[in-house]
């Protein structure tokens, strides 16, 4: 299981000066450094590791699809609460090739498009990786078929919230 995230909107989009004051430059690397320490020791304490860092955003790899949303719901809760910029995550399943350290493949490509597509706060989830996330912890809202560059097919998918945070009917599972 892949997931791939960003802490940060890229500066383009905010519309930042090309100059740049020296102390902004220096509070967003010491952002972005307690923003990588807070997301590895969720991710190792729920069975994952970052595999890449990519500037603003990250590759981190799970072997429990399970282990990677409750880590993504918890990334998403805590950066803000801690004073960091909010994320956004992208999951998906599937096999990754592990070349020199890294990892590579159609789920790395999927997961960071997913990422690209939510919005600060947000965990998107792709349906095939929804079928493998057993439990009342978490619900999932189907947002929609999405074409992502490269995919043949559209891809359905989902958003994943914490199930304590919803209001869920008597008797629901929770899934949508």
């Amino acid at each position: 299981c892949a997931f791939s995230r960003r802490v940060m909107p890229d500066p383009r989009d905010a519309g930042l000066p090309l100059q740049v004051d020296t102390r902004l430059t220096l509070r967003t690397v010491a952002a972005l450094a307690r923003t990588a320490t807070l997301v590895e020791e969720i991710s190792f304490r729920h069975g994952g590791r970052a595999v890449r860092w990519l500037g603003d955003g990250g590759m981190f790899l799970f072997a429990d699809p399970k282990g990677a949303v409750v880590a993504a719901l918890e990334m998403v809760e805590r950066a803000p609460a801690e004073g960091l910029p909010p994320t956004h995550i992208g999951i998906q399943v599937g096999p990754v090739i592990f070349q020199d350290g890294d990892v590579y493949g159609m789920t790395v490509n999927v997961a960071a498009r997913i990422a690209a597509r939510a919005e600060a706060g947000e965990v998107l989830i792709s349906e095939e990786a929804v079928a493998h996330v057993p439990g009342p912890e978490v619900r999932f809202e189907r947002v929609g078929p999405a074409r992502l560059k490269g995919a043949a097919e559209a891809l359905v998918i989902s958003r994943a919230r914490a199930a304590k945070s919803a209001t869920h009917a008597p008797g629901g599972n929770g899934r949508r």
